[in-house]
């Protein structure tokens, strides 16, 4: 198989981007087998709560993935809605038995917060009931307005940035409460069950990405795939290698890039990437822990002026 050809073994394959448990789970199967795992690889299919089955995980872990990822989003109904999507909370909740039943140890739950209507008690509910489900992780973000979407043009739905800060204080604090810790500023676990997969992108790891639109990594050097599935395929089909567009980064940058990456996480960037003047101005965003600095919760919130004042030091 072409994915198999030349790769080293992976660390971690996630499968994802799209609704990849809408394919046959024997030939989504048949595809990981054909992928060279290293030693305790961490492989990870996202999965929708309206498609998934006792039989679906089965053949999963049979097949080798250890870890799913459900898209809950929400567990209040007007708020799916308003999401476009169309499960419900009982879907939610069978979906999580069925896959303890099948025997995965870890998996993850995503959630969106500031989608149109969703009030400060609905996301409550939201996070309560994930909370009650005892995950042992969670993915939490704020809904984004991108470019050349139906949501672009509805201004009206766009969310506001104060309710979704008040938001997220409210998640970090109810997982904090509940035994999740956060380790990215969107991403909170359980001891021992943080992701390989998104540490591999925090810290500039190599990652090879196949698909429409998958964006890939090596040393430096960007790119991204041909996004229609059409046009792939035929790509594919002729020997060609499906790559839309990429971009090369020189030393300097990816040393910034770096440390904006790295503020994220729970360990922080090194003292000496903020002035201490700086350090003095964002005292109530940032913490010292040792040689390190790090995001308070309130940081976490404004972690893009931060970045903005990172500094290389030789």
């Amino acid at each position: 198989m072409v994915v198999a050809q030349g790769m080293l073994p992976a660390t971690s394959v996630f499968v994802g981007g799209g609704t990849p448990s809408m394919v046959p789970a024997e030939e989504l199967v048949a595809v990981i087998r054909d992928i060279p795992l290293a030693t305790n690889a961490e492989v990870t299919v996202e999965c929708n709560p309206d498609n998934i089955t006792l039989e679906m995980m089965r053949t999963y872990r049979d097949g080798g993935v250890n870890r799913i990822s459900i898209g809950v989003q929400s567990t209040v109904p007007h708020v799916l809605t308003a999401l476009g999507r169309t499960h419900d909370p009982e879907n939610v909740r069978r979906s999580v038995a069925y896959v303890r039943e099948a025997g995965f140890t870890t998996f993850n739950l995503d959630i969106i917060y500031g989608a149109a209507g969703e009030s400060i008690a609905d996301w409550r509910t939201t996070v309560s009931d994930v909370v009650a489900l005892d995950p042992p992780h969670v993915s939490a973000y704020g809904l984004t307005v991108e470019a050349n979407t139906p949501l672009a043009t509805q201004p009206e739905r766009h969310p506001d940035n104060d309710d979704q800060a008040d938001k997220y204080e409210i998640v970090d604090e109810l997982f904090a409460n509940n035994g999740l810790t956060n380790y990215e500023i969107s991403n909170w676990a359980k001891s021992g069950h943080e992701c390989k997969h998104n540490y591999l992108y925090w810290l500039q790891g190599n990652y090879d990405g196949f698909g429409c639109a998958a964006h890939a990594h090596k040393n430096g050097r960007r790119w991204w795939n041909v996004r229609t599935p059409d046009r792939y395929i035929e790509m594919v089909n002729a020997g060609e290698i499906p790559e839309s567009s990429s971009e090369m980064l020189d030393s300097e940058t990816r040393k910034l890039e770096a440390l904006q990456l790295l503020v994220r996480v729970r360990d922080g960037v090194p003292i000496n990437a903020l002035a201490e003047q700086d350090r003095e101005i964002m005292s109530d965003l940032i913490t010292q822990v040792g040689d390190r600095i790090v995001l308070t919760r309130a940081g976490r919130l404004m972690a893009n002026e931060v970045s903005l004042r990172l500094r290389v030091v030789a």
